[in-house]
């Protein structure tokens, strides 16, 4: 990162448009993307300027998506930036497959165009992913001081980089039926060792972007440490309204029985009121009474149970992998995903080995894609189409496993359902070596026709 932007994090200074700048911000209120970088017309990033405008300098929260989908995190989340005056940023080159090196790069041309465009609060600068985003969101944060928070979903920290003392705080949020949730609330746990600020919420869905009400959950705890650190004025009323509703979250999950989910709120609860309300030590002493109470505790022993049972039955998977004809997986994964669609205290396990079975054909599709083992490849693309058939990724696959067995038409087909399915990478389509060779410009030009459907 150049000096004058390492300068600009650490002293927080308006960086408004200055005269002769070669690109204006879009305008405030709707989304622009792609914006391209100007020093770099190879990368891009959708951005979102809350409606009340950009005149004063606001805080900046960078998204990354783990398909280089800018706009996804915006489109979802853009009621928050009107809600809390932030400016969105999603990048539409960070992606999965980036080496950190790259990642780094990708970092510093994003984070310079924006600083030149707009004006940045440089004491609040946030940023969040989801699954290879997250790890990416957590690695920017490490590696550029300056960053006051992190919200990581569906995943945890980068590989190989374990619990400290950050300087700043890290919200995880991860889906009942996330494949990555073991793993997550370990490093929360982890974290509870450290004197990081540091939050968890687990909420009813799967490995996916948090739902609205989530996220807006982890942006209220970010406004809180601003106020707490002196970063944003103190808003009596907004503490006293944030204290009402999870106590009334608090109450609801209680009354539904479900004790460890009450214990957790109260937990990011006091955390994030400690220091501006008294209120937190009355979540303390309720996280306190709940894990004292012996249903929650039997709950608690059921989770660590079923967590053991998962990785019992991933080991079983892995073995399989080696071994497993069709017959075998087409039956595990109808088993799964009948037992997914159960109100049991095991849908979120089920859900779970139903995504990692995903991601575990992700891996084993890519490398014997990459090796051009096409007909190993073939058998594993078909089990992760079954496995997850809404996933834009499988669907590519077997597109491009399509032209090396001769079939342009369902190749052609096929890639137009990981478009229905949310695929939106126009460069790797074009750039891709099976595609270049059999595709007439005609053939792009259907296929990417959609993707604006």
């Amino acid at each position: 990162m150049k000096v004058g932007s390492i300068i600009a994090l650490l002293l927080g200074f308006y960086a408004g448009p200055c005269a002769g700048q070669e690109a204006a911000a879009p305008g405030a209120g709707r989304l622009a993307d792609p914006v391209v970088c100007r020093t770099d017309p190879s990368q891009s990033y959708a951005l979102y300027i809350p409606k009340k405008g950009n005149v004063t300098a606001l805080p900046v929260v960078f998204f990354f998506d783990p398909h280089g989908a800018g706009s996804l995190p915006l489109n979802k989340y853009r009621s928050l930036a009107e809600a809390y005056g932030f400016i969105l940023v999603g990048s539409n080159n960070s992606k999965n497959g980036n080496d950190w090196p790259t990642t780094g790069q990708i970092w510093d041309r994003l984070y310079d165009d924006v600083l030149h465009r707009l004006g940045i609060d440089g004491h609040r600068i946030y940023v969040c992913g989801f699954s290879g985003g997250a790890k990416v969101a957590s690695y920017v944060a490490i590696q550029h001081p300056g960053i006051r928070g992190v919200i990581a979903g569906g995943a945890a920290l980068p590989d190989g980089v374990s619990a400290d003392n950050f300087p700043f705080s890290f919200t995880a949020l991860a889906g009942e039926g996330d494949m990555n949730l073991t793993d997550i609330v370990a490093t929360s746990n982890d974290l509870d060792k450290t004197r990081t600020r540091h939050r968890l919420i687990v909420f009813d869905g799967k490995h996916e972007w948090a739902p609205l009400a989530v996220m807006d959950q982890a942006f209220a705890g970010w406004r809180l440490d601003a106020m707490r650190d002196g970063t944003a004025p103190r808003d009596n009323g907004f503490i006293d309204g944030y204290i009402t509703r999870s106590k009334g979250r608090v109450a609801a999950d209680i009354q539904a029985g479900h004790l460890i989910k009450a214990e957790r709120e109260c937990r990011f609860s006091a955390n994030g009121v400690d220091g501006l309300s008294a209120e937190a030590n009355w979540f303390k002493q309720k996280g306190a009474t709940l894990s004292a109470d012996s249903r929650y505790r039997q709950q608690d022993q059921e989770q660590q149970s079923l967590f053991r049972k998962e990785e019992e039955l991933k080991a079983v998977y892995r073995q399989q992998f080696q071994q497993g004809d069709n017959r075998y997986w087409q039956q595990t994964i109808k088993d799964l995903d009948a037992k997914t669609a159960m109100a049991t205290p095991e849908k979120g396990m089920y859900q779970r080995l139903l995504a990692y079975l995903s991601l575990a054909f992700y891996s084993i599709s890519n490398q014997l894609i990459t090796a051009r083992r096409s007909d190993g490849a073939r058998h594993f693309v078909e089990l992760y189409k079954l496995a997850d058939p809404t996933n834009s990724e499988a669907w590519y696959f077997s597109g491009v496993l399509d032209v090396r067995e001769g079939h342009i038409p369902q190749a052609e087909s096929d890639l137009v359902k990981a478009v229905e399915e949310g695929f939106r990478d126009k460069q790797r389509l074009r750039n891709q070596p099976e595609f270049q060779k059999s595709f007439t410009p005609a053939s792009f030009e259907r296929i990417e026709g959609k993707m604006h459907r």
